[in-house]
This record gives structure tokens, C-alpha cells and sequence, in this order.
């Protein structure tokens, strides 16, 4: 239920306006996003690459109402990737970006998916001129068959092209088997949207058991499976079935969002398994971060804190 109300919240245009115009509530979001500008993302992208972590880089924002404003995200995107590159910081895949479709017109009204697959070829595009790769967000349960396309079509050129997989969808241990191919990059999270019980899983223990058999289609799989979750549970089950495969450590990786558990972060990292911070940054915060709320109820606790501290 808690999960439920904060995912209506992350659409509520009240909800927001109170969240962000509350005293401080920078300082907290500053936790989990990097900040405003490329200069930010790319100033903690060097702090984190430091740690010995991996980065992938989300350009806050979606539901794009117009071609050029899809044009500018995009545009955004290659401008970051060339400063990362300038930075030393892209090679070798160490910082990546992750990208919405609807952020670069997938919901546009009139050739919504044909403008999001230009865009994103040409983010692919600038990616490879850095010597990194790009993977694709997945949203709304709405927009999943689109999304497959888009990453089916533009693949033949852009092999190392990644996909997120939510296993909160009743299609997803599906999906992971028809994406597991050679070099296949599939990140596989828990999701963050509402969906209707005909197609996604109601109850988290679900979920988890429908995230445990999608790994395993990963794991067993000649693709290279990204590991998105802060679940302990499941991170032991990731673990475990990478040793039972026999999987060298560069062939998989395990993903965890910014601000989130870094202590883990840095042990798993120090295990020399390769771990990839998932950073935010940019202006259009405030539906990224109720998300996570309602993705980890410890969040809400530390966010509630924070605010009555504020008082």
C-alpha cells in the first residue's frame, strides 16, 4: 500500500510542489543526484571512478512533449559523453550513460518510436566516439514493446546496446530468455512503476521469486547480466549462481543506485566484483526520487528525517 501511494505521488503535481519547495530538501536530495549541471556528474563520476566503482550516468527527465526538447536530452547526452571522455573517464565502459525513450520521444504524438530510435543512435553514436557503451531505461509497463524494438533494431550496429528487464512484469522471465545472445547486456532491476495485477506481480515476494528465476535465464545465459538490486538476498543468490557457473568476474557486474547503501557498494567492490553506481543528475528530480522511495521504505524513514530536521 505504501509503495502504491508514493508511485501516485510521483505524478502529483501537489505532491511536488510541496517536496521541492520544502526547506532543505536539496540538501536531501543531494544524496541520491549528483546535481544540475554536466559539470556535476561528471565532478562525481571522477570521485566515484576513484573508489574503484563504475558509474552510468541518467540525465533526469521523461515524458518529453516535443521534438526539440527530445533533441536537446539528446544533445545533452553527447555533450556529457564528450566531457567524460575529455575527463579519461569513459574508456573501457568505466562511466556510461543510461537513457529514458521518453526523455528522447518515445510518447511523442506523431513518430514518437522513430524519433527515440534516431536519438538514441545518436547517443550510441557519441558513446562509442568516448569508447563506452549506452543502456536503454525501461518506464512504464506501457512502453516495454516499444522500447524491445527499439534496442532490436538498433543493435546490429550497436551490439553492446543495454536493456533494462523489471522483474515486477509477468512478461519478464520471457523477455530475459529471447534477450540472452552473445554479449547480450541486460540490467536486471525490480522496477519502480504501478502497473495493473494483470501484468505485473502484486505481492514483493513475487517479485523476488520472479527476479531469482529471470537471473538464473541471465546467469545461465552467453550475454553479460547486470545485477540492479540492494536486496541482500538476491545479491547472495547473484553470487552464488555467478560461482556455480563458473563466471569469470568481468563477466557480469551488480548495479546499485547512488546514496544507496554505499557501504556495500564499496565492500562488494572491494571483493573485486565489478559494482556500477546508477548516478542521476539534472534538474527534473523530484519523480526519479519519489520512485526510489517507494523502491526502499528506508529511504522514506531518512527523507522524513531529514525534512523534520529541517524545521
Amino acid at each position: 500500500m505504501l509503495r502504491r501511494t508514493l508511485l501516485a505521488a510521483s505524478g502529483s503535481d501537489r505532491a511536488r510542489r510541496l517536496i521541492t519547495s520544502a526547506p532543505l530538501t536539496r540538501g536531501v536530495v543531494a544524496r541520491y543526484v549528483a546535481g544540475d549541471t554536466t559539470a556535476d556528474a561528471v565532478r562525481v563520476s571522477r570521485e566515484l571512478l576513484q573508489r574503484g566503482l563504475l558509474v552510468s550516468l541518467d540525465y533526469l527527465g521523461e515524458d518529453t512533449a516535443d521534438p526539440e526538447q527530445a533533441a536537446a536530452v539528446t544533445a545533452e547526452y553527447a555533450a556529457l559523453l564528450a566531457q567524460l571522455a575529455t575527463a579519461g573517464l569513459a574508456q573501457g565502459g568505466r562511466a556510461e550513460v543510461s537513457v529514458k525513450p521518453t526523455a528522447v520521444g518515445l510518447g511523442l504524438a506523431d513518430h514518437g518510436e522513430k524519433t527515440a530510435a534516431e536519438n538514441i543512435a545518436r547517443i550510441c553514436s557519441a558513446a562509442q566516439a568516448a569508447g563506452t557503451t549506452v543502456t536503454v531505461d525501461m518506464e512504464d509497463h506501457t512502453w516495454v514493446d516499444q522500447t524491445l524494438r527499439i534496442v532490436r533494431e538498433l543493435r546490429p550496429d550497436h551490439p553492446d546496446l543495454g536493456v533494462v528487464i523489471q522483474s515486477s512484469l509477468r512478461r519478464s522471465v520471457a523477455d530475459c530468455a529471447a534477450l540472452t545472445q552473445p554479449g547480450s547486456r541486460v540490467r536486471l532491476c525490480k522496477g519502480a512503476y504501478d502497473a495493473p495485477d494483470e501484468v505485473a506481480y502484486p505481492a514483493r515476494h513475487d517479485v523476488d521469486r520472479s527476479y531469482a528465476r529471470a537471473l538464473r535465464v541471465l546467469m545461465d545465459g552467453p550475454g553479460y547480466p547486470m545485477v540492479a538490486t540492494h536486496d541482500p538476498r538476491l545479491l547472495r543468490i547473484a553470487a552464488a549462481q555467478a560461482e556455480l557457473g563458473a563466471r569469470a568476474p568481468d563477466s557480469y557486474e551488480f548495479q546499485m543506485l547512488y546514496g544507496v547503501r554505499p557501504a556495500e557498494q564499496r565492500r562488494l567492490a572491494g571483493t573485486g566484483a565489478r559494482l556500477r553506481v546508477y548516478l542521476p543528475y539534472g534538474q527534473d528530480w523530484y519523480r526519479y526520487l519519489v520512485r526510489r522511495l517507494a523502491e526502499r521504505p528506508a529511504n522514506l524513514a531518512f527523507f522524513a528525517r531529514s525534512l523534520m530536521s529541517s524545521r
